[in-house]
C-alpha cells in the first residue's frame, strides 16, 4: 500500500531508517564521544548552564572570542535520543576560526510531544540573547545550525516571529541558519520505526512540518546534506531551498561529496574541508 509520494512502508524505512546503512555504528559514536570529551577539557567551555527549569534545558558554552559571533548548534537523534555532550568535537574548526559555539540540549520524546520541542529552542534562544553580555558573544552576530531532527528544528527557529514570541526581540536575530540533513516534512516519517519515540500522527507530522509554514525575515541560509544519503534526504534539502528562496534570501545548496548522514559532520569538523568553509563563511559575517 502506498503511504506517502507513492512509497510504501519499507521504502520509507530505507530512506529514513539511517544506523543499519553505517558499517560500525557504534565505533562511529565511540569516536565521537572520545573526541567531544577530549575537545571539552582542552578549551574553555562553561558546561550546563541552565536557560530553563527543566533538566534538559542545558547548553555547553564554548568561549573562543571576546565579543565574537555565536554559532547555536542543536544535536540531531529523531527526537528521541542523542545528546549534546556527543558532538562537542563538531565545534572544533569553529573555535579555531573564532566562533563561539552554544551546544544545546532539549528534552526527548517521548517524554514530550515533537511540537513542545521547537518552544524549548526558541526559550534557549531568548535566554542566549538576553544574556549575551554576561556570556561574551555579539548578539548581533548570531547563527544557527542543526544536523537531522537539529535541521528540522533550526528551521523551526526561522519560522518564528520572534517579536510574537518576546517582545524584546528582534524578528532578525538569528543572522544565517544553516540546516544539516534537516527533516523539514515529517509525514513519511510516521510509517516509519522512527515514530517509535515521536508517535506522531500524520496531522501533527504536517503541523510541525516547517516546510509548511513561513519563513520569518531573510536570513541567509546554507542548506547542506550528504552526496551518499538516500534520495529522500536530497529531496527534503531540495524542497525547502525552493519554497524559500527568494531575490532577498540567500538559499544556499551544498552536498557533501561523497559523504552519508553521519560522514558530513566528520567532514564539517575539518577545518580544510568545503563544507566547513562554506559554513564558516556565512557564520563569520
Amino acid at each position: 500500500m502506498d503511504l506517502f509520494r507513492g512509497m510504501n512502508a519499507q521504502q520509507l524505512e530505507y530512506q529514513y531508517e539511517l544506523r543499519s546503512k553505517e558499517a560500525d555504528f557504534d565505533a562511529v559514536v565511540a569516536r565521537w564521544l572520545k573526541r567531544s570529551a577530549a575537545l571539552r577539557d582542552s578549551r574553555d567551555v562553561a558546561i550546563d548552564l541552565a536557560y530553563g527549569s527543566g533538566d534538559r534545558d542545558r547548553l555547553d558554552l564554548f568561549r573562543a572570542a571576546a565579543g565574537g559571533p555565536l554559532l547555536v548548534y542543536i544535536h540531531g537523534g529523531y527526537w528521541q535520543r542523542g545528546d549534546k555532550d556527543m558532538y562537542s568535537f563538531v565545534a572544533e574548526s569553529f573555535l579555531d576560526a573564532g566562533i563561539n559555539v552554544a551546544m544545546i540540549n532539549y528534552t526527548l520524546t517521548p517524554a514530550c510531544r515533537v511540537g513542545d520541542i521547537a518552544p524549548q529552542v526558541r526559550r534557549c534562544m531568548a535566554w542566549l540573547w538576553h544574556n549575551s553580555v554576561d556570556l561574551g558573544f555579539d548578539r548581533e552576530r548570531l547563527s544557527v545550525m542543526g544536523h537531522s531532527a537539529g535541521g528540522h528544528l533550526t528551521a523551526m527557529m526561522m519560522a518564528t516571529d520572534w517579536p510574537a514570541f518576546d517582545p524584546a526581540l528582534p524578528d532578525d536575530f538569528i543572522r544565517s541558519a544553516l540546516p544539516i540533513s534537516g527533516i523539514f516534512e515529517l509525514e513519511p516519517l510516521v510509517h516509519t520505526s522512527i515514530n517509535a519515540g515521536p508517535r506522531m500522527d500524520v496531522a501533527e507530522a504536517r503541523r510541525e512540518s516547517p516546510l509548511f509554514m513561513e519563513i520569518c525575515g531573510n536570513a541567509s541560509h546554507l542548506v547542506i546534506a550528504g552526496g551518499a544519503e538516500t534520495p529522500e534526504f536530497a529531496r527534503q534539502s531540495d524542497a525547502y531551498c525552493d519554497r524559500f528562496r527568494t531575490e532577498r534570501r540567500t538559499m544556499e545548496r551544498y552536498d557533501v561529496p561523497g559523504e552519508n548522514h553521519f560522514g558530513e559532520l566528520e567532514r564539517l569538523a575539518e577545518s580544510t574541508s568545503e563544507v566547513f568553509s562554506r559554513s564558516l563563511k556565512l557564520v563569520d559575517r
